[in-house]
């Protein structure tokens, strides 16, 4: 039951954060559009094409990110799970991981994303295929898993090393 509510919360955290930053401004999340719509924005000149994805400032950004996440991950399963085992902590974290990808890649991805009205760019309306190209988020979704390994392995060092919480 915990980690149902667990997975519930992350998802719900997730869909308040990253989609709705998105639907703001779509060209705020231009790196994860598929590749025809990016190449048709930078054609538009609505982004740059040598925007800095992998600048070091970026990178540092989402390290950052990953860290505090690893962190947060690790003493909730300590708390709430009673995790205090690197096994317990990474086989944990590494399935809600899991759920929140395909979440965000079924979801969010597939049923929101490529059919919103909100989330298509000025300049791209034509491009109906392009925005339903489901393939392109399920290969995403595939790559987040792997994203996820490190984060999770961090977690489970962190969750037995915090065996002095609660």
């Amino acid at each position: 039951m915990i980690f149902l509510i667990e997975s519930i919360v992350l998802c719900l955290i997730f869909t308040l954060t990253v989609p709705l930053y998105g639907l703001r401004d779509p060209l705020a999340m231009i790196d994860s559009y598929p590749p025809a719509i990016v190449a048709r924005a930078e054609e538009l000149g609505l982004v740059l094409r040598e925007r800095k994805r992998r600048a070091p400032k970026v990178i540092a950004a989402k390290l950052v990110f990953c860290l505090i996440a690893a962190v947060l991950l690790a003493v909730t399963l300590r708390i709430f799970n009673g995790a205090d085992t690197f096994l317990s902590g990474f086989v944990t974290s590494f399935l809600l991981w899991l759920v929140v990808d395909w979440y965000n890649a079924l979801v969010i991805d597939c049923l929101w994303f490529c059919h919103s009205k909100r989330c298509i760019i000025p300049g791209t309306e034509d491009m109906t295929a392009a925005y339903h190209d489901y393939g392109f988020h399920i290969q995403q979704s595939c790559i987040g898993i792997f994203i996820g390994l490190p984060v999770c392995l961090l977690t489970g060092g962190l969750t037995a090393s915090f065996a002095w919480v609660v």
